[in-house]
């Protein structure tokens, strides 16, 4: 994960406004209670975990972000990992979140598996809308994922889901 370790130092300046302004619209059909797991999927600086206010976890491939995310949120319990692999039992968390993460998976299917065997049935993943996986991103949500909601924030599309019944 090279380019975002190389980028780290300056992330939340080029990043800071936009991620804030999703997490707001999420907000308002996300509700979490201070009980509940929480898993940020690609949690970067933790920048998209910290506003919740429950017992929270974040996932990353990049060790520099992570970094900064520790000196920042020492309250939120940081991985290095990717989600492809993610370290944590099945059914683990009640809640997962994927910021603007998805199009950079190596391989999005089994992300989404693993997000989807970690996870209870809240999810919210969002995504750039110019990205040339748009298509396949949202056909695989579709297929491991029932759909709540889709809001077109302007750079993202965000993804307001549930797990489906009877899925691969």
């Amino acid at each position: 994960m090279n380019y975002y370790d190389s980028i780290s130092k300056g992330y939340e300046e080029l990043h800071k406004e936009e991620q804030l302004k999703k997490l707001e619209l999420i907000k308002k059909y996300l509700k979490v209670k201070r009980d509940e797991k929480l898993l940020d999927v690609g949690c970067g600086t933790g920048l998209t975990t910290s506003p919740w206010k429950c017992k929270r976890y974040g996932i990353d491939p990049s060790k520099k972000l992570l970094e900064k995310a520790k000196k920042k949120y020492p309250d939120i319990k940081l991985k290095l990992a990717s989600a492809e692999k993610i370290p944590f039992k099945n059914k683990f968390f009640d809640v997962i979140i994927s910021v603007t993460a998805l199009q950079n998976f190596t391989n999005l299917e089994k992300a989404l598996k693993e997000m989807k065997r970690v996870g209870k049935n809240k999810f919210v993943f969002t995504f750039l809308k110019k990205s040339k996986k748009q298509k396949k991103i949202d056909s695989t949500i579709k297929k491991y994922f029932k759909v709540k909601k889709i809001i077109d924030e302007g750079k993202d599309l965000i993804y307001i889901l549930k797990k489906a019944n009877s899925i691969p």
